[in-house]
Protein backbone atom coordinates (compact mmCIF):
# COMPACT_ATOMS: atom_id res chain seq x y z
CA UNK A 1 0.00 0.00 0.00
CA UNK A 2 1.40 3.38 -1.05
CA UNK A 3 1.32 5.76 1.97
CA UNK A 4 3.29 8.50 0.27
CA UNK A 5 0.71 9.32 -2.38
CA UNK A 6 -2.11 10.40 0.02
CA UNK A 7 0.32 12.60 1.93
CA UNK A 8 1.60 14.13 -1.31
CA UNK A 9 -1.95 14.82 -2.46
CA UNK A 10 -2.85 16.38 0.87
CA UNK A 11 0.21 18.67 0.85
CA UNK A 12 -0.55 19.61 -2.78
CA UNK A 13 -4.14 20.45 -1.89
CA UNK A 14 -3.03 22.59 1.05
CA UNK A 15 -0.49 24.44 -1.06
CA UNK A 16 -3.06 24.94 -3.83
CA UNK A 17 -5.59 26.24 -1.32
CA UNK A 18 -3.03 28.63 0.19
CA UNK A 19 -2.14 30.00 -3.24
CA UNK A 20 -5.84 30.37 -4.00
CA UNK A 21 -6.46 32.56 -0.94
CA UNK A 22 -3.31 34.67 -1.35
CA UNK A 23 -5.24 37.43 -3.16
CA UNK A 24 -7.79 37.42 -0.34
CA UNK A 25 -5.01 37.65 2.27
CA UNK A 26 -3.44 40.54 0.37
CA UNK A 27 -6.78 42.36 0.31
CA UNK A 28 -7.25 41.62 4.05
CA UNK A 29 -3.84 43.17 4.78
CA UNK A 30 -4.85 46.23 2.78
CA UNK A 31 -8.06 46.41 4.81
CA UNK A 32 -6.07 46.28 8.05
CA UNK A 33 -3.75 49.01 6.80
CA UNK A 34 -6.71 51.19 5.86
CA UNK A 35 -8.26 50.45 9.27
CA UNK A 36 -5.08 51.72 10.94
CA UNK A 37 -5.16 54.92 8.88
CA UNK A 38 -8.89 55.47 9.46
CA UNK A 39 -8.47 54.79 13.19
CA UNK A 40 -5.71 57.38 13.57
CA UNK A 41 -7.62 59.95 11.53
CA UNK A 42 -10.89 59.33 13.40
CA UNK A 43 -9.19 59.62 16.80
CA UNK A 44 -7.51 62.86 15.70
CA UNK A 45 -10.83 64.28 14.48
CA UNK A 46 -12.60 63.19 17.67
CA UNK A 47 -9.84 64.80 19.76
CA UNK A 48 -10.28 68.09 17.89
CA UNK A 49 -14.06 68.04 18.28
CA UNK A 50 -14.11 67.22 21.98
CA UNK A 51 -11.13 69.49 22.60
CA UNK A 52 -13.42 72.46 22.01
CA UNK A 53 -15.81 71.30 24.75
CA UNK A 54 -15.64 71.30 28.55
CA UNK A 55 -15.53 67.50 28.79
CA UNK A 56 -13.18 66.15 31.45
CA UNK A 57 -9.79 64.79 30.39
CA UNK A 58 -10.58 61.20 31.43
CA UNK A 59 -13.88 61.28 29.52
CA UNK A 60 -12.06 62.57 26.44
CA UNK A 61 -9.69 59.63 26.72
CA UNK A 62 -12.66 57.26 26.97
CA UNK A 63 -14.27 58.67 23.82
CA UNK A 64 -11.01 58.41 21.89
CA UNK A 65 -10.50 54.82 23.05
CA UNK A 66 -14.05 53.80 22.12
CA UNK A 67 -13.65 55.36 18.66
CA UNK A 68 -10.37 53.50 18.14
CA UNK A 69 -11.74 50.17 19.40
CA UNK A 70 -14.95 50.47 17.38
CA UNK A 71 -13.10 51.13 14.10
CA UNK A 72 -10.66 48.27 14.72
CA UNK A 73 -13.49 45.82 15.49
CA UNK A 74 -15.22 46.69 12.22
CA UNK A 75 -11.92 46.54 10.32
CA UNK A 76 -10.99 43.14 11.75
CA UNK A 77 -14.41 41.70 10.91
CA UNK A 78 -14.17 42.96 7.33
CA UNK A 79 -10.62 41.60 6.98
CA UNK A 80 -11.70 38.21 8.36
CA UNK A 81 -14.68 38.09 5.95
CA UNK A 82 -12.35 38.85 3.02
CA UNK A 83 -9.66 36.37 4.04
CA UNK A 84 -12.07 33.56 4.94
CA UNK A 85 -15.04 33.38 2.56
CA UNK A 86 -18.23 32.51 4.36
CA UNK A 87 -17.09 34.04 7.64
CA UNK A 88 -19.78 35.91 9.60
CA UNK A 89 -19.86 37.30 13.17
CA UNK A 90 -22.82 35.01 13.93
CA UNK A 91 -20.79 32.03 12.78
CA UNK A 92 -17.89 33.10 15.00
CA UNK A 93 -20.13 33.29 18.07
CA UNK A 94 -21.75 29.95 17.27
CA UNK A 95 -18.35 28.36 16.69
CA UNK A 96 -17.05 29.49 20.06
CA UNK A 97 -19.89 27.75 21.89
CA UNK A 98 -18.85 26.59 25.32
CA UNK A 99 -15.43 28.13 24.74
CA UNK A 100 -16.98 31.57 25.01
CA UNK A 101 -18.14 30.75 28.54
CA UNK A 102 -14.66 29.54 29.47
CA UNK A 103 -13.11 32.68 28.01
CA UNK A 104 -15.59 34.79 29.94
CA UNK A 105 -14.59 33.19 33.26
CA UNK A 106 -10.89 33.42 32.41
CA UNK A 107 -11.09 37.13 31.61
CA UNK A 108 -13.69 38.01 34.24
CA UNK A 109 -11.37 40.38 36.11
CA UNK A 110 -10.34 42.12 32.90
CA UNK A 111 -13.95 42.64 31.83
CA UNK A 112 -14.87 43.82 35.33
CA UNK A 113 -12.07 46.39 35.38
CA UNK A 114 -12.98 47.46 31.83
CA UNK A 115 -16.63 48.13 32.72
CA UNK A 116 -15.61 49.77 36.01
CA UNK A 117 -13.26 52.07 34.08
CA UNK A 118 -16.07 53.15 31.76
CA UNK A 119 -18.42 53.85 34.68
CA UNK A 120 -15.70 55.77 36.59
CA UNK A 121 -15.06 57.97 33.55
CA UNK A 122 -18.76 58.58 32.96
CA UNK A 123 -19.54 59.77 36.48
CA UNK A 124 -18.82 63.35 37.52
CA UNK A 125 -16.64 62.66 40.56
CA UNK A 126 -12.94 61.77 40.84
CA UNK A 127 -11.29 63.56 37.97
CA UNK A 128 -7.65 63.59 36.95
CA UNK A 129 -5.74 65.80 39.40
CA UNK A 130 -8.00 65.09 42.39
CA UNK A 131 -6.43 64.17 45.71
CA UNK A 132 -8.06 60.94 46.92
CA UNK A 133 -7.73 58.47 49.77
CA UNK A 134 -8.70 54.80 49.43
CA UNK A 135 -7.78 51.75 51.48
CA UNK A 136 -4.97 53.57 53.31
CA UNK A 137 -3.50 55.05 50.11
CA UNK A 138 -3.61 58.83 49.62
CA UNK A 139 -2.42 60.50 46.44
CA UNK A 140 -3.32 62.49 43.37
CA UNK A 141 -5.08 60.86 40.42
CA UNK A 142 -2.56 60.95 37.59
CA UNK A 143 -4.17 58.79 34.92
CA UNK A 144 -7.39 56.82 34.37
CA UNK A 145 -7.45 54.06 31.76
CA UNK A 146 -10.09 51.48 30.91
CA UNK A 147 -8.41 48.92 33.16
CA UNK A 148 -6.51 50.76 35.92
CA UNK A 149 -6.04 54.08 37.66
CA UNK A 150 -2.66 55.61 38.49
CA UNK A 151 -2.46 57.36 41.87
CA UNK A 152 0.67 59.39 42.67
CA UNK A 153 1.30 59.55 46.45
CA UNK A 154 2.41 62.78 48.09
CA UNK A 155 5.81 61.15 48.65
CA UNK A 156 5.97 60.58 44.85
CA UNK A 157 5.37 56.80 44.81
CA UNK A 158 3.04 55.60 42.08
CA UNK A 159 0.23 53.18 42.98
CA UNK A 160 -1.58 51.39 40.14
CA UNK A 161 -5.06 50.35 41.25
CA UNK A 162 -7.54 48.18 39.32
CA UNK A 163 -10.67 50.11 38.45
CA UNK A 164 -12.90 47.53 40.14
CA UNK A 165 -11.24 48.42 43.46
CA UNK A 166 -12.08 52.10 43.03
CA UNK A 167 -15.63 51.32 41.89
CA UNK A 168 -16.50 48.87 44.69
CA UNK A 169 -14.86 50.60 47.67
CA UNK A 170 -15.45 53.98 49.26
CA UNK A 171 -13.19 56.70 47.87
CA UNK A 172 -12.56 59.90 49.85
CA UNK A 173 -12.03 62.82 47.43
CA UNK A 174 -10.17 65.47 49.40
CA UNK A 175 -10.21 68.14 46.67
CA UNK A 176 -13.83 67.78 45.58
CA UNK A 177 -15.09 71.10 47.01
CA UNK A 178 -11.97 73.21 46.42
CA UNK A 179 -11.68 73.98 50.13
CA UNK A 180 -11.31 71.91 53.26
CA UNK A 181 -11.69 72.52 56.98
CA UNK A 182 -8.68 71.92 59.20
CA UNK A 183 -8.35 72.09 62.96
CA UNK A 184 -5.90 71.93 65.87
CA UNK A 185 -6.17 71.87 69.67
CA UNK A 186 -4.60 74.78 71.60
CA UNK A 187 -4.18 74.54 75.36
CA UNK A 188 -3.77 77.48 77.73
CA UNK A 189 -2.96 77.39 81.43
CA UNK A 190 -5.73 77.34 84.01
CA UNK A 191 -4.87 80.79 85.37
CA UNK A 192 -5.24 82.40 81.90
CA UNK A 193 -8.09 84.71 80.98
CA UNK A 194 -10.15 82.62 78.56
CA UNK A 195 -11.67 85.63 76.80
CA UNK A 196 -8.22 87.14 76.25
CA UNK A 197 -6.90 83.77 75.10
CA UNK A 198 -9.71 83.40 72.59
CA UNK A 199 -9.12 86.93 71.29
CA UNK A 200 -5.38 86.30 70.92
CA UNK A 201 -5.98 83.11 68.95
CA UNK A 202 -8.43 84.96 66.70
CA UNK A 203 -5.89 87.74 66.05
CA UNK A 204 -3.44 85.12 64.79
CA UNK A 205 -5.58 84.64 61.68
CA UNK A 206 -5.48 88.32 60.64
CA UNK A 207 -3.73 88.57 57.26
CA UNK A 208 -2.82 84.86 57.23
CA UNK A 209 -2.34 83.51 53.69
CA UNK A 210 -4.12 80.43 52.36
CA UNK A 211 -7.43 80.93 54.16
CA UNK A 212 -10.71 80.85 52.23
CA UNK A 213 -12.21 84.37 52.16
CA UNK A 214 -15.62 84.69 53.77
CA UNK A 215 -15.28 81.55 55.88
CA UNK A 216 -15.25 82.33 59.63
CA UNK A 217 -12.66 80.94 62.02
CA UNK A 218 -14.14 78.81 64.79
CA UNK A 219 -12.58 78.96 68.28
CA UNK A 220 -14.34 76.86 70.93
CA UNK A 221 -13.42 76.11 74.54
CA UNK A 222 -13.45 72.33 74.27
CA UNK A 223 -12.53 70.66 77.54
CA UNK A 224 -10.63 70.76 80.83
CA UNK A 225 -7.36 68.96 80.12
CA UNK A 226 -4.90 67.48 82.61
CA UNK A 227 -2.75 70.63 82.59
CA UNK A 228 -4.64 73.11 80.41
CA UNK A 229 -7.97 74.32 79.16
CA UNK A 230 -8.13 73.26 75.52
CA UNK A 231 -9.52 75.30 72.65
CA UNK A 232 -10.64 73.69 69.40
CA UNK A 233 -9.52 75.97 66.55
CA UNK A 234 -11.05 75.41 63.09
CA UNK A 235 -10.48 77.19 59.78
CA UNK A 236 -11.06 76.69 56.04
CA UNK A 237 -8.11 76.35 53.65
CA UNK A 238 -7.73 76.05 49.89
CA UNK A 239 -7.25 72.45 48.65
CA UNK A 240 -6.03 73.21 45.13
CA UNK A 241 -2.68 71.69 46.14
CA UNK A 242 -1.93 69.26 48.97
CA UNK A 243 0.96 71.38 50.23
CA UNK A 244 -1.36 74.35 50.75
CA UNK A 245 -3.01 72.59 53.68
CA UNK A 246 0.35 71.97 55.34
CA UNK A 247 1.61 75.48 54.70
CA UNK A 248 -1.55 77.02 56.14
CA UNK A 249 -1.37 74.78 59.22
CA UNK A 250 2.27 75.76 59.74
CA UNK A 251 1.37 79.43 59.49
CA UNK A 252 -1.53 78.99 61.92
CA UNK A 253 0.62 77.27 64.56
CA UNK A 254 3.34 79.92 64.31
CA UNK A 255 0.87 82.80 64.43
CA UNK A 256 -1.02 81.41 67.44
CA UNK A 257 2.21 80.84 69.36
CA UNK A 258 3.35 84.38 68.54
CA UNK A 259 0.08 86.00 69.65
CA UNK A 260 -0.16 84.01 72.87
CA UNK A 261 3.43 84.88 73.76
CA UNK A 262 2.75 88.56 73.04
CA UNK A 263 -0.31 88.46 75.31
CA UNK A 264 1.64 86.74 78.11
CA UNK A 265 -0.57 83.64 77.94
CA UNK A 266 1.19 80.40 78.79
CA UNK A 267 0.89 77.22 76.76
CA UNK A 268 1.61 74.68 79.53
CA UNK A 269 3.59 71.48 79.27
CA UNK A 270 1.68 68.19 79.61
CA UNK A 271 0.88 67.23 83.16
CA UNK A 272 3.65 65.16 84.86
CA UNK A 273 2.70 62.88 87.76
CA UNK A 274 4.46 63.08 91.15
CA UNK A 275 5.65 59.50 90.77
CA UNK A 276 7.45 60.40 87.56
CA UNK A 277 8.92 63.54 89.14
CA UNK A 278 10.29 61.55 92.07
CA UNK A 279 11.75 58.92 89.75
CA UNK A 280 13.81 61.41 87.78
CA UNK A 281 16.45 62.18 90.49
CA UNK A 282 16.81 58.47 91.24
CA UNK A 283 17.53 57.66 87.60
CA UNK A 284 19.88 60.62 87.30
CA UNK A 285 21.71 59.58 90.45
CA UNK A 286 21.99 56.06 89.16
CA UNK A 287 23.74 57.29 86.04
CA UNK A 288 26.17 59.39 88.08
CA UNK A 289 27.04 56.48 90.31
Amino acid sequence: MNYIEPIRQQVYAMAHGFLAILPNLAIALVVLFLTWIVSKSAVRIAARLIGQTDIRADLKSLIETLVRVGIWVVGLLIAAAVAVPGFTPAGLIAGLGVGAVAIGFAFQDIFENFLSGILIMLRDKMNIGDLIEIDGTMGRVEKITLRETHVRALSNELTIMPNSMLFKNSVKILTDAGMRRDEIMVGVSYDSDLEASQAAILRAFDGLEGLVPGRPVGIFAREFGSSSIDFLVQWWADTSAPWDMRNVRTGVVKAIKRELDAAGIEIPFPYVTNTFKEALPIRRAGRES
